[in-house]
């Protein structure tokens, strides 16, 4: 009997595996289990830290203004983001199945993020404000491509790594440790950057994110991961055509589909909720630390319960978010209609935890869920598939501002609670992932 080691003893404390299961993953990659466990983990949470303190929400908005930046520009960062990283991978999933070894994928795209947001520093430096925003937007637009390279290649490793019904335990040990990260981040914020804070504080959090990214790059190239199958590759044509007979054969795919995109709604709603809270009598500029921190307790606290509910079934922790989310949003609109005096930071930011609890459910749901029920030859293409149609709706998003802008925040808070109820229903029609076709 081999001996166990601290690091093996760690990994059965954290996921109560005793026996040390490796179903679904080859019988090489066993032994590797703890290590590649904790590697992910540690990778995990220096992304996550990365993302809070470059976020295109909140970080580049702010690195905009204070470079007089046109408020246009801004208004691109979230669309280009989201639609930059998922509408590719259809195209670049048949390539990395081309590949026995995957992670050096993530490891490019790592480092390309890494660069991207480096290359943004002396941009800011050296242009004037409409080039400087525009070069902004242009490298995040590299690095939303690098990030949706990575995810496919992420979602690879980790099925070929990590054995299933603990990976959703991984996923919430990554989000937990990064939200730690953020706490204390936020934290810092509060406690030091005053509210006449210059550029070079945003300058400064942009430069530690594009260490932070190098780094997981480093940690995530060290992991030992098994040759997998290289067998039916198909180049984009090919790949878009049978991407497109997938969404017409799986059933299982389409339902998964329907459900994730009404569930967009949880995502959307965060920057109307900053509309809502900005515009309440007792909220002051010092209420965005509040909020940092509300977001960051969201992550360490949801994201151990939803890994374990995850595993046993990630379309209830789907559902599950969808509802909290319609509660959340619900709240946010009747906190408008109480007296002045209760309209504040302190009473709405419950309201944001529980959106961020919502969206740490949701997101890790959709992961795990899509991981577990695709066929391990055509993961890659499942997971290409899923995100490409839902970066293509991301574009309709943008009619949820113009029902702002016209209608109010509060309706459009009500239409988007709206669509997570029905994310409800859809996720409770979705069949297990065991039972997926």
């Amino acid at each position: 009997m081999t001996e166990r080691t601290p690091l093996d003893r760690a990994y059965e404390f954290i996921t109560e595996d005793d026996d040390r299961s490796c179903l679904a993953i080859p019988e090489e990659a066993c032994k590797e289990v703890p290590r590649n466990f904790f590697l992910n983990t540690g990778n995990g949470a220096l992304t996550k830290l990365a993302e809070q303190i470059a976020s295109p929400g909140l970080v580049l908005p702010w690195l905009l203004a204070s470079i007089g930046a046109p408020t246009a520009i801004a208004g691109w960062l979230i669309p280009i983001k989201d639609s930059g990283s998922l509408l590719p991978q259809l195209v670049v999933s048949s390539r990395i199945r081309a590949f026995a070894i995957r992670k050096w994928f993530w490891v490019a795209a790592g480092i390309t993020q890494s660069a991207a947001l480096a290359l943004m520093l002396p941009a800011v430096a050296l242009l004037p404000p409409t080039g400087a925003g525009l070069a902004i937007l242009v490298l995040l637009g590299i690095f939303s491509i690098a990030s949706g390279v990575g995810s496919i290649a992420f979602k690879e490793v980790m099925a070929k790594t990590i054995p299933k019904g603990r990976r959703g335990r991984l996923l919430a040990l990554r989000s937990t440790i990064g939200g730690i990260l953020t706490l204390g981040a936020g934290l810092l914020l509060r406690l030091f950057v005053k509210d006449d804070a210059d550029t070079g504080v945003y300058i400064l959090l942009v430069a530690i994110a594009s260490a932070l990214w190098f780094g997981a790059s480093l940690i995530f190239a060290i992991m030992i991961e098994p040759a997998g199958a290289t067998q039916g590759g198909r180049n984009a044509i090919a790949e878009a055509r049978h991407g497109l007979h997938l969404l017409r054969a799986s059933r299982g795919l389409r339902r998964f589909l329907y459900a994730r995109a009404l569930l967009l709604s949880i995502p959307l709603a965060l920057p109307f909720y900053a509309l809502l809270a900005r515009d309440l009598p007792g909220a002051t500029i010092s209420s965005l630390g509040i909020f940092i921190i509300a977001n960051a307790f969201a992550q360490i606290v949801a994201s151990p319960v939803w890994g374990r509910f995850a595993d046993a079934s990630a379309r209830l922790v789907m559902a599950a978010s969808g509802l909290l989310a319609t509660l959340a949003s619900f709240g946010a609109i009747a906190i408008t209609l109480l007296p002045d005096e209760w309209q504040n930071a302190w009473t709405f930011s419950p309201l944001l935890f529980l959106l961020g609890v919502a969206y740490a459910g949701a997101r890790l749901g959709r992961k795990t869920y899509i991981v577990d029920a695709a066929p391990e030859t055509e993961r890659p293409l499942y997971v290409a598939v899923a995100n490409t149609s839902i970066g293509l709706l991301i574009f309709v998003a943008g009619l949820f501002g113009l029902l702002a802008e016209f209608a109010g925040v509060r309706i459009t808070i009500g239409a988007l609670a709206a669509c997570s109820l029905l994310g409800v229903i859809a996720s409770l029609a979705m069949p297990e992932a065991d039972n997926f076709e």
